[in-house]
């Protein structure tokens, strides 16, 4: 699942407060007066990449700067074009006339299961074309947090049933796949309470589903330290968000 092509040379991570170098080296990004909120981590990109002239790298996004949308199998829908019409048919019924400004990428999740559409602000997809080329760095791929992530853990997933819950600054990001499926995808405001009230959320989000059965098995990617022991009723696996992001599957 990836938004343009693939390398394995380095790998960097992108937030609007920071930018992850490695699992353990971390840049934080001064706060930007546009409103976009990306373009304070893109202005921060030139330093970091001295050291990556001649060099490719793959870039991962968080995913407060990707919209989702997850299309369920159509035996009717039969080509790549006829996926991203859809996908963009769908994104405009959601945002409306933003949707224009987006680039979008369809991915699918098995090859008979949902398809994933990425949309990303086509300007930060440009703009970081652009940062790159300046710095004589090429930019081999660009992937959302979700699909890197999911890349990574999707063996330990396998043909189960979990929650991915993955928390960036203010926001969770919630994916439910039932047995190997991928089944919904949902994003939230959330402060800093959130740990304790995550088996409430993921109840609200069952009963939003409609789910037969509950699901108590969860990953949790979280910026900094998980009890997962918290919860006894929940099976929990906590991975590091750097972690995550910058390992190769």
């Amino acid at each position: 699942m990836s938004l343009l092509w693939r390398s394995r040379k380095h790998r960097l991570g992108l937030c609007s407060d920071r930018l992850f170098l490695s699992k353990s080296k971390v840049v934080p990004v001064p706060p930007g007066a546009d409103a976009a909120e990306w373009k304070a981590a893109v202005q921060a990109l030139p330093e970091i990449l001295k050291g990556f002239k001649g060099q490719d790298v793959s870039l991962v996004i968080a995913d407060q700067f990707v919209r989702y949308v997850l299309m369920p199998w159509n035996e009717a829908v039969k080509t790549p074009e006829q996926w991203m019409a859809l996908a963009r048919h769908r994104l405009n019924a959601i945002h409306g006339t933003a949707a224009a400004g987006w680039d979008v990428k369809v991915t699918e999740t098995a090859p008979s299961g949902p398809r994933l559409a990425c949309a990303v602000d086509r300007e930060l997809i440009e703009t970081l074309a652009a940062t790159f080329a300046a710095a004589q760095a090429r930019l081999a791929s660009v992937q959302p947090f979700l699909v890197a992530g999911f890349n990574r853990i999707r063996t330990h997933i396998g043909n189960g049933s979990c929650w991915v819950v993955v928390e960036e600054p203010g926001r969770l990001t919630l994916a439910f796949i039932q047995r190997g499926v991928w089944v919904a995808i949902r994003t939230r405001r959330v402060d800093g309470r959130w740990r304790m009230v995550l088996p409430e959320i993921l109840e609200r989000e069952s009963a939003f589903l409609a789910l037969s059965e509950p699901c108590t098995r969860v990953i949790v990617c979280a910026q900094g330290a998980f009890d997962t022991g918290q919860y006894e009723a929940w099976h929990t696996k906590a991975v590091s968000y750097p972690e995550l992001a910058l390992a190769w599957e």
